[in-house]
C-alpha cells in the first residue's frame, strides 16, 4: 500500500477546512470507542468464555478490510457523501447511489436515536429522574446546537469526551493489572472456552458480535471536505484510530476475564463496573455511570455530525433536494441538514425499540460496506491525476466476503425492517426527483467564514 506524503493543495470546498490530523484521529477513535464496549463483555463471555481478546482481534481484522477500501476511495474522491458518492461513480445509477447513501443516513440517524435512549435511561437515572422520552429529545436538541455551531467546536468537544471515555477503559486495564500484581485474579481464564463449544466457531460467533464495536469509522468519510490535506492525513488517522481501539478492546477483554469468573460476567448488564469492583480498587459506582454517559453523548455527537454532512453531500450531488445543501453564512455549517436529521432522530426515540434499532444499524452498515468494497474494485479503471492511497487488491475482495458472511447472521425480522426502511428511501427518492429542485442553491454559502 502507498500513500501520498506531499502536503498538496486541498480541493476547493464550500465547507471550512478546520480538521487537522490529530482532530481526525480523535474523531474516528471517539466514534469507534462508543458505549457498546461498556456492556459488550458480558455478551461476549456467553460466546467465548474467557477468550474475550480473540473475537476482538478477529473483528478488528474484519473492520480493517473495509477501512482499506475507504482509505483508497476517500483519498481518491475527497468529497462529502461517503459511500453514496463512491457508488455513483462506480455504478452510474443514481438510484443505487441514493439507496447506499440512504442506508448510511438511516443507520446514522437510527443509531443516534438509540444512543439518545441509552443516555436518557438508567445511566442518567443515577443522577436525575426524568422521563426518558423528554430527556432524549432535549439531549438531541443540545447535540444539534453544538453541531450547528461548527465542526471545530464539535471536534474540540470530542477531544475532551474521547479522553474521558478512553480513560475509563484504561482505568479498567490498570486496576486489573494491579490486581494481578498482588497475586489475585485468575489468568488461566483467558484461554478457557465454555464447555461443549468448538473454539473456532465460538470465536467467529463472538467476532460477529464484537464487530459492532468497530463500526463508526465510516462516518469520517462524510467530513472529508473539512479535513486539511485529506490525502495525506486520512489514511494515517483511520488506521491509527482503528488499531488503537482494537488494542484497548483486547486489553479490556483480558482484564475482564482475569477479574471476574465467566459465568458471572456473562450474566452482568454492567460488566466493566463488576470488573472494577472485583479488582478491589476504590472507584465509586457513580464514576462509571458518568463515564458511560459521556461515551454515549460523544457517540451521538459524532453520529449526528456524520448524518448532517451526509445529507449535505447527497444534496450537493443531486440525490436529495437542494434545500439540504444550505449552510449558515457565517458558521458555514449545513443547518437545514442538521435540523432535518435531528427531527427524524427525535421521532425515532418516541417509537423505536433500542435493541431492534441497534440490530438494524448493523445490517444497514453492512450494505454500505459491501457497496464500498465493490466500488473500490470497479473504480480501479478510473484514473485521477492526483496521488492517492491504494490498497492491495485482495483487501476489498476479502472485505466483500466478510460483509456477506456477517449479513448471513442477521435475523429475518431485522431483514424485514431494513427492507421497509429502504422501501421508504425509494419513495423519498422518487418524490425528490419529481418535485425537488436539485443542484446547489445560492444561499450565501460563499460568504467569508468568521474566524474562530
Amino acid at each position: 500500500m502507498s500513500v501520498d506524503t506531499a502536503e498538496g493543495t486541498a480541493e476547493p470546498t464550500r465547507l471550512a477546512r478546520r480538521i487537522t490530523g490529530p482532530l481526525l484521529f480523535l474523531f474516528i477513535l471517539g466514534d469507534v470507542l462508543g458505549a457498546g464496549i461498556y456492556a459488550l463483555m458480558g455478551e461476549l463471555s456467553s460466546e467465548v468464555g474467557g477468550v474475550l481478546w480473540a473475537p476482538m482481534t478477529v473483528a478488528l481484522g474484519l473492520a480493517l478490510l473495509t477501512a482499506g477500501s475507504y482509505a483508497e476511495l476517500v483519498t481518491k474522491y475527497p468529497r462529502a457523501g461517503g459511500a453514496a458518492v463512491f457508488a455513483e461513480r462506480a455504478f452510474g445509477k443514481p438510484l443505487i447511489s441514493f439507496l447506499v447513501g440512504f442506508s448510511m443516513l438511516a443507520a446514522g440517524v437510527t443509531s443516534a436515536a438509540g444512543l439518545a435512549l441509552a443516555f436518557s435511561g438508567d445511566y442518567l437515572a443515577t443522577f436525575v429522574d426524568v422521563p426518558v422520552a423528554l430527556a432524549a429529545v432535549v439531549f438531541l436538541a443540545l447535540v444539534a446546537c453544538l453541531n450547528a455551531r461548527g465542526i471545530s467546536e464539535s471536534l474540540k468537544t470530542n477531544v475532551v469526551m474521547t479522553a474521558i471515555e478512553l480513560s475509563g477503559l484504561v482505568l479498567v486495564i490498570a486496576v486489573v493489572a494491579m490486581m494481578v500484581g498482588r497475586g489475585d485474579g485468575e489468568v488461566s481464564r483467558v484461554t478457557e472456552f465454555p464447555d461443549g463449544t468448538t473454539p473456532a466457531l465460538a470465536i467467529l460467533g463472538g467476532a460477529i458480535l464484537a464487530y459492532y464495536s468497530f463500526v463508526g469509522f465510516e462516518t469520517s468519510a462524510n467530513v472529508v471536505e473539512e479535513i486539511r490535506d485529506p490525502r495525506r492525513v486520512y489514511p494515517r488517522a483511520l488506521f491509527g484510530a482503528l488499531i488503537t481501539a482494537g488494542v484497548v478492546y483486547a486489553l479490556v477483554g483480558l482484564a475482564s476475564a482475569i477479574a471476574v469468573p465467566t459465568d458471572e460476567l456473562s450474566q452482568s448488564s454492567g460488566p466493566l463496573l463488576d470488573v472494577v469492583a472485583a479488582s478491589g480498587a476504590a472507584v465509586p459506582d457513580w464514576l462509571f455511570s458518568l463515564i458511560a454517559l459521556i461515551a454515549v453523548a460523544n457517540g451521538a455527537l459524532l453520529t449526528m455530525i456524520m448524518a448532517s454532512r451526509l445529507t449535505f453531500g447527497m444534496s450537493d450531488q443531486g440525490l436529495l433536494p437542494s434545500v439540504f445543501a444550505r449552510v449558515l453564512p457565517n458558521r458555514r455549517t449545513p443547518w437545514v441538514a442538521i435540523v432535518a436529521t435531528t427531527a427524524v432522530a427525535m421521532a425515532l426515540t418516541l417509537v423505536g425499540d433500542l435493541s431492534m434499532l441497534a440490530e438494524t444499524v448493523v445490517l444497514l452498515l453492512l450494505v454500505v460496506f459491501l457497496s464500498a468494497n465493490v466500488s473500490v474494485l470497479v473504480l480501479r479503471r478510473d484514473h485521477v491525476e492526483q496521488d492517492h492511497f491504494r490498497v492491495w487488491t485482495f483487501v476489498p475482495v476479502l472485505g466483500i466476503a466478510s460483509c456477506l458472511l456477517l449479513l448471513t447472521q442477521q435475523t429475518a425480522k431485522v431483514w424485514l425492517l431494513a427492507a421497509a426502511l429502504l422501501a421508504v428511501g425509494v419513495v423519498l427518492y422518487l418524490l425528490a426527483k419529481r418535485f425537488g429542485g436539485h443542484g446547489v442553491q445560492d444561499t450565501g454559502d460563499a460568504a467569508p467564514s468568521r474566524s474562530e
